[in-house]
């Protein structure tokens, strides 16, 4: 018998300062039974770092994810069914990137540990060819220090000033530097 998602409910208010978006998110998140806590909480962070005033049917929102092919951790699409954005965690290979790409107006893949400075040496040539593509980097010790404050029914404060995120729950309180690789 296949073992099911476990669900989280988050409720979280976005202050990022850096773009003057201000909004409250009531989030459920499915764990899926091969991902980790720092995976589920990087996707939670990701969503408040990328979030927009965007309503409907064209608001950033998780997909089925690590359990689907076809789908990215978290999409934004409009009102005709277009990926506006495409955000993949971890290190996705080229065919999953150019796949991304053709699909999607941007993409961004997210790496948040220290396995991807490996990933990002390989690949940074071929993903130069993707005119549309960004890579995000979470630090980490960032990670495990999020990860610490996850719990099922979240409710997070996340604050974004100066391109540095602060994330404090009842289990106490982050802080993250997103840096953008490759971009000065």
């Amino acid at each position: 018998m296949a073992t099911k998602a476990t669900v989280y409910k988050a409720s979280v208010q976005v202050s990022d300062m850096d773009r003057n978006h201000y909004q409250s998110y009531e989030l459920t998140l499915a764990l899926h039974p091969s991902e980790t806590e720092e995976r589920m909480m990087v996707r939670l962070a990701a969503f408040a770092l990328l979030a927009d005033e965007k309503e409907g049917g064209e608001q950033l929102s998780f997909t089925k994810g690590i359990s689907t092919e076809d789908e990215p951790d978290l999409w934004q699409k409009n009102y005709s069914d277009e990926i506006l954005l495409w955000v993949e965690l971890g290190q996705p290979d080229e065919k999953r990137l150019r796949k991304a790409c053709g699909r999607a107006q941007q993409v961004i893949v997210v790496n948040y540990n220290d396995k991807s400075d490996i990933w990002w040496e390989q690949n940074k040539g071929k993903n130069s060819r993707f005119d549309n593509l960004r890579v995000l980097q979470f630090p980490e010790s960032q990670v495990e220090a999020l990860a610490k404050i996850c719990t099922r029914s979240m409710q997070l404060n996340v604050t974004i000033q100066d391109s540095e995120m602060w994330i404090s729950g009842e289990l106490g309180e982050c802080a993250m530097t997103p840096m953008w690789r490759g971009e000065q």
